[in-house]
C-alpha cells in the first residue's frame, strides 16, 4: 500500500500517543515495560497507518493482515495501537486497567481474551514461529482458493530476545526454505535486555544470519519513517521473506533511561515521565490523547472497510465459498463420521494386529480423504510417524498446494508453527516426533494449550516398547508430564478401532490440542463388536466386564491393555471376577460428570492400573492404595520383550500384583463394615 502521505510533524504526533499510553498505563500499574512501545512507536505508526490491511469493526476477517507481536512484553504498543485504530475490545478505560485483573489488557497479549491479537506471546520466539505458521497457510490456502478469496502478509514484530531464542533459528531456516515471500520480520534492534546491554550476551550479526537462511536483509534507522516505508515496499515485493532490522533506542524520549535496561521492565516513574513529556513536545496530560489525534488514528483504523467489502463481494460470488466459508470456520466435513465407522468396521471384521502408528495412518488414510484442511507433517520421522498418506503430495517453495509438510529436525519450530497455521485458520496441522521428544515441542504445546488451537501431534514410539535404542530414546515421565498441561488432551489407544475413535474425538475437539501417543509394536485387536458410536470419547470405559461382582478393576491404557486382558483371564480362572477398563484419555475421563466417572471406575475392592509409564495420575481413579505396574525408573536398550520382562510389565505382574491385594482389601472391607 505505502499510502497516506503525511508530515513528519503529523507522523510524531500519532507515534506520541503511543508513547505516552504506554508510559502512562505501566505506570499507573506499576508493573511493565515502557521502553519498547516507546522506541518502535515510529515503525508501528507506519506500518499501521500505511501498510496493514485490517479492519477493526471486523478482526476475524480471514483476508486481514496478520501482526504478531511476538516480543510480547511489550503489550502496551499493542494495546495503544488497537485502541487509537478503534477496536472495540480496547478502550480508554481498559488502557487504564493495564495489567489488572479480568481487563483486556493483561500483561502479554492473550487472543483469548482481547479481539484484535492474533496469537498469545511473552515467551520469546514463539510469535515469530507462530507467524511463519500463519504465513504459511496463508500461502497453502491462496494456492488452493486463489489470490481472489486469499492474500495477505504477515508482518512480526520481533526483539533481541525473540532472536536469540533457540525456537526462532528453526523457525526463520524453515521459512527461508520455502521462501515465504508474506512474511516480514521487523526486528527491533535496541541493543538491550533485562541484564544490559546485548554485547554482554551476543554479537551476532542477525542481517547476515537471516541471509544465511534464504531471506533478504536490511538495516535501517528505526526512527525514520521514509526508510521504514522504503523498507516494507521493498519487502513486499521481494521474492523471499525479510528482515528488516530497524536501530532503535529503548524508551525513546526518557531523558535518562534511554537506551538503558532501566526503560525495560519497570515503570520509568513520575520525574522520568515528565521529563519524556518535555523532550516529546507532548504537553497533554495522562491518558489524554487530544481529538484531532485520536481522530486522525480512527481514520486510518477504517481504511481498509473497502476492501473487506470488495473481498467479501468476491467470496460471495465465488463457486468455492461454501467450502472456503467452512474451512474457516472450523467446521469438519459431513463424511468425517460416516468414513470413521467404515474404518471401525472393517477393523472388527479382519481384526488387525497392528502398531497403533499404522492404525493411526490407516485412520489417517480415511479422514484426509474426506477433509481436505488436514495437513501432516514430521520433524523428519515420517517412516516412523506414518503421518503422510498415500495421497499427499509435499509443499515446497515452489508448490504450496500440497498437504504434507517436511519440517526438518526442527520439532519446537513445527509445533509453534502449527499453531500459527491453526490460527490462521482453515486448515488443521498434524505432525509427527517421536514422543521422547515432546520436551522440545513443550512450550508450544503448552501455548497450544492455553490459547485453545485445535492441533494434533502424533507421538510415536510411545514407551519402553521402542526397544533396542534404550532409554534416552523410551518415554517414561512424558504422558505424566503431558496430561499435566490443562486443555491438552492425550490419547494412548490400544488398537485400530481405538485409533479410529481417538482420531475423531480429538478433531471434535474444536478448542484444545491433542497428542496421540503411538507404539511402535504391534497390538492385537480388542475390540472385537462394532459398538456404534465413539467409546473412547469418553476417556474411559469397561472394554470386558467380570463373571460376576468384580473383585479386581483393571485399567490401562494403549499396549498394556492388552496384557490387562489376558491377566483377567487368569484371574477369572482362579476364581476372581474381573473387569478390563481401557483407559484411552484420562484427560477425557476426568471431564466427565462424577456419575459417569463412579459407574466406570466401579465398586471393585481392588484397583489396578497398567502403563508402561511412571504412576504420577492413575491415583486419580485407583486411588493411593490402589496397586500400579508400570515404570519408575528409566529403560534399557534391548528387544522390547525382554524389556518389558526386566521392568516387570507383564501378565504374571498383574495377577501377582492384583491377588496379592485381595486379602488386604477384603480385610479393610470388612473392617469399614463393622
Amino acid at each position: 500500500m505505502g499510502e497516506n502521505a503525511m508530515s513528519r510533524e503529523q507522523h510524531d504526533r500519532l507515534a506520541n500517543a503511543i508513547r505516552a499510553l504506554a508510559m502512562d498505563a505501566v505506570e499507573a500499574a506499576k508493573s511493565g515495560h515502557p521502553g519498547l512501545p516507546m522506541g518502535a512507536a515510529d515503525i508501528a505508526t507506519v506500518l499501521f497507518t500505511k501498510f496493514l490491511k485490517f479492519d477493526p469493526k471486523a478482526t476475524d476477517w480471514p483476508d486481514r493482515d496478520r501482526f504478531v507481536l511476538s516480543a510480547g512484553h511489550g503489550s502496551m504498543l499493542l494495546y495503544a495501537l488497537l485502541y487509537l485504530t478503534g477496536h472495540e475490545d480496547v478502550t480508554l478505560d481498559e488502557i487504564k486497567r493495564f495489567r489488572q485483573l479480568d481487563s483486556k489488557t493483561p500483561g502479554h497479549p492473550e487472543n483469548f481474551v482481547t479481539r484484535g491479537i492474533e496469537t498469545t506471546t511473552g515467551p520469546l520466539g514463539q510469535g515469530l514461529a507462530n507467524a511463519v505458521g500463519m504465513a504459511l497457510a496463508e500461502r497453502m490456502l491462496n494456492a488452493e482458493f486463489g489470490k481472489d478469496l486469499v492474500d495477505h502478509f504477515t508482518y512480526v514484530f520481533a526483539s533481541d530476545g525473540d532472536l536469540m531464542e533457540g525456537i526462532s533459528q528453526e523457525a526463520l531456516a524453515f521459512a527461508g526454505h520455502l521462501k515465504l515471500n508474506r512474511l516480514i520480520v521487523l526486528f527491533d534492534d535496541n541493543g538491550i535486555s533485562i541484564d544490559g546491554k546485548i554485547s554482554l550476551s551476543d554479537s551476532t550479526d542477525q542481517v547476515a544470519r537471516f541471509k544465511a537462511s534464504g531471506w533478504n536483509g536490511v538495516r535501517i534507522d528505526g526512527h525514520d519513517p521514509v526508510a521504514i516505508e522504503k523498507a516494507i515496499l521493498d519487502a513486499q515485493k521481494s521474492d523471499r521473506p525479510t528482515l528488516i532490522a530497524c536501530k532503535t533506542h529503548i524508551g525513546y524520549g526518557a531523558p535518562t533511561k534511554v537506551d538503558t535496561a532501566g526503560a525495560h521492565g519497570s515503570p520509568l516513574g513520575e520525574k522520568e515521565i515528565e521529563g519524556a513529556r518535555k523532550n516529546l513536545n507532548w504537553t497533554y496530560g495522562p491518558f489524554e490523547i487530544p481529538a484531532d489525534i485520536l481522530e486522525s488514528w480512527r481514520k486510518f483504523g477504517s481504511r481498509s472497510a473497502d476492501a473487506r467489502a470488495s473481498w467479501k463481494k468476491r467470496v460471495d460470488e465465488s463457486t468455492k465459498k461454501a467450502e472456503f466459508e467452512r474451512r474457516l470456520h472450523g467446521k469438519l466435513p459431513n463424511g468425517l463420521g460416516a468414513a470413521i465407522e467404515a474404518l471401525k468396521e472393517k477393523a472388527v471384521a479382519e481384526k488387525p494386529e497392528i502398531a497403533t502408528r499404522k492404525s493411526s495412518e490407516n485412520t489417517l488414510e480415511a479422514i484426509c480423504a474426506v477433509a481436505p484442511e488436514m495437513i501432516g507433517g514430521s520433524a523428519d520421522l515420517t517412516g516412523s510417524n506414518n503421518t503422510r498418506t498415500k495421497a499427499m503430495k509435499a509443499v515446497s517453495a515452489d508448490n504450496y498446494a500440497g498437504h504434507f509438510i517436511n519440517w526438518g529436525i526442527r520439532e519446537h519450530g513445527m509445533a509453534a508453527a502449527m499453531n500459527g497455521m491453526a490460527l490462521h485458520g482453515g486448515v488443521i496441522p498434524f505432525s509427527g516426533t517421536f514422543l521422547v521428544f515432546a520436551d522440545y515441542c513443550r512450550p508450544s504445546l503448552r501455548l497450544a494449550a492455553l490459547m485453545g488451537t485445535r492441533v494434533i501431534h502424533v507421538m510415536t514410539h510411545d514407551s519402553i516398547g521402542v526397544g533396542e535404542d534404550g532409554p534416552t530414546h523410551q518415554p517414561v515421565e512424558h504422558l505424566a508430564a503431558l496430561r499435566a498441561i490443562p486443555n491438552l488432551y492425550v490419547f494412548r489407544p490400544a488398537d485400530q478401532v481405538e485409533t479410529a475413535e481417538c482420531w475423531d474425538a480429538a478433531l471434535r475437539l474444536e478448542e484444545s490440542p491433542s497428542v496421540l501417543a503411538l507404539t511402535r509394536q504391534n497390538l492385537p485387536a480388542l475390540r472385537l463388536k462394532n459398538e456404534k458410536g465413539n467409546l473412547c470419547k469418553q476417556g474411559a470405559y469397561e472394554l470386558s466386564p467380570a463373571s460376576g461382582e468384580a473383585l479386581v478393576s483393571l485399567f490401562a491404557s494403549g499396549s498394556e491393555v492388552s496384557l490387562c486382558i489376558a491377566a483377567q483371564k487368569e484371574l477369572e480362572k482362579n476364581g476372581v471376577p474381573t473387569r478390563v477398563v481401557s483407559v484411552p484419555c484420562m484427560d477425557l475421563f476426568f471431564d466427565q460428570p462424577e456419575s459417569v466417572r463412579d459407574r466406570v471406575i466401579g465398586t471393585a475392592p481392588v484397583k489396578l492400573a497398567c502403563e508402561a509409564a511412571i504412576r504420577m495420575g492413575w491415583d486419580e481413579i485407583i486411588g493411593s492404595d490402589g496397586q500400579f505396574v508400570g515404570m519408575t525408573g528409566f529403560g534399557a536398550s534391548a528387544p522390547y520383550k525382554e524389556l518389558y520382562k526386566r521392568f516387570g510389565i507383564t501378565t504374571d505382574a498383574i495377577v501377582e500384583a492384583a491377588t496379592k491385594a485381595l486379602p488386604t482389601q477384603a480385610a479393610a472391607k470388612k473392617s469399614a463394615a463393622h
